[in-house]
């Protein structure tokens, strides 16, 4: 792809959601059920937000297993198994649909995201067939792109920035957009960096009870 290609590059995000109230299970090893599903539609909604107010994203996707309501996204349910094969679904359908614009799959727990650093992250992918950005531990990753006519091959999952790295460009990224919440350690990393405002707001509730 050559440069202008690239700096003009427009994208679709799919965001995997899993269903309430299975998702992020080790949080909710940490809170109650309430406490819980507020947390994590809270986060969902600051990072869909986020990845929304990136200027080269085109549109948001999300990818569920389940019909629900997530903040007027457009949503995939998936009918295979898992994430990885759910993503890859809904890119293959995606790419059907828009097949000019880039596809990435970025996580749907980062509650600091700003939309600045998604969108120079999304830039730079735009150089590479396929890139991704590693998770502040190294380890996961948060963020999959690729360009027009690329399969997306997720692979995540624990240990995934070495699978990925396999077959993708590491990307450098700002801290935001590494900041995957999985636990309260991380929740409160995040926290510092500076939350959404629905995060915020639930975070701000609870110091008050």
């Amino acid at each position: 792809m050559g440069n202008r290609e690239a700096a003009t590059l427009r994208w679709t995000v799919l965001v995997p959601l899993k269903a309430l109230p299975s998702a992020k299970s080790r949080l909710a090893a940490t809170l109650d059920p309430v406490a819980h599903v507020e947390l994590v539609e809270a986060i969902r909604a600051d990072t869909l937000a986020a990845a929304a107010g990136a200027p080269a994203v085109a549109r948001v996707v999300v990818v569920t297993d389940v019909p629900g309501d997530f903040d007027a996204a457009l949503t995939v349910v998936q009918t295979e198994p898992g994430l990885n094969a759910g993503l890859a679904e809904a890119a293959r359908e995606i790419a059907s649909r828009w097949p000019a614009d880039g596809i990435a799959a970025l996580v749907g727990d980062l509650p600091a995201l700003r939309p600045a650093e998604l969108d120079a992250a999304l830039r730079a992918a735009a150089a590479h067939p396929r890139a991704f950005v590693a998770d502040a531990s190294g380890t996961g990753t948060t963020l999959l792109a690729v360009t027009p006519g690329t399969a997306l091959e997720p692979r995540f999952g624990l240990g995934s920035a070495a699978r990925h790295a396999a077959a993708a460009t590491a990307l450098a990224a700002g801290e935001s957009l590494r900041a995957d919440v999985d636990t309260v350690a991380e929740l409160e990393t995040a926290r510092l960096l500076g939350v959404g405002p629905r995060s915020s707001e639930v975070l701000a509730r609870w110091a008050r009870l």
